[in-house]
């Protein structure tokens, strides 16, 4: 047998601590002197006495702070309207019937028509409209009722 014929180890074996003068870590098993972390068992996020990482971090201040959990409503342009037939009344109601929102998400979220494209005909409006919308819809004939 040589060194050469050997098989590779690659797994290394636990520490064994505090097993008598041969092991090389006899009275503080490797674990220095005094001290919190030299005793029982602490958490995994103490940091010796000083001020933790989430106490040093800054709060979220100030205004708009939690733009993440804000809900948009889902937009509806003109050109979708030209599906009604004319004098229509557009709601949620008749925006869901035609598949051009969904139910759930438009409970949840609302439903706004902006001013993209062009409409044709009369249409009485129900749902919030931005202005370039409105003016559109006044010039085809058509009411806006909120």
């Amino acid at each position: 047998m040589n060194l050469s014929n050997l098989s590779k180890t690659t797994k290394k074996e636990k520490k064994r601590l505090g097993q008598g003068h041969g092991s090389g870590r006899v009275k503080t098993s490797g674990r220095g002197t005094k001290g919190q972390k030299s005793r029982g068992k602490i958490p995994l996020h103490f940091e010796g006495g000083a001020l933790p990482l989430i106490k040093r971090l800054p709060f979220r201040r100030g205004k708009g702070k939690n733009k993440v959990f804000k809900k948009k409503p889902i937009v509806v342009n003109i050109k979708a309207l030209n599906l009604f037939k004319k004098d229509d009344a557009i709601d949620l109601k008749a925006l869901i019937s035609k598949k051009i929102v969904d139910e759930k998400e438009a409970g949840i979220y609302g439903v706004k028509i902006l001013g993209d494209g062009e409409i044709k005909m009369p249409l009485t409006i129900k749902l919030p409209i931005s202005k370039k919308a409105g003016e559109k819809i006044k010039k085809a004939g058509g009411k806006i009722e909120i």
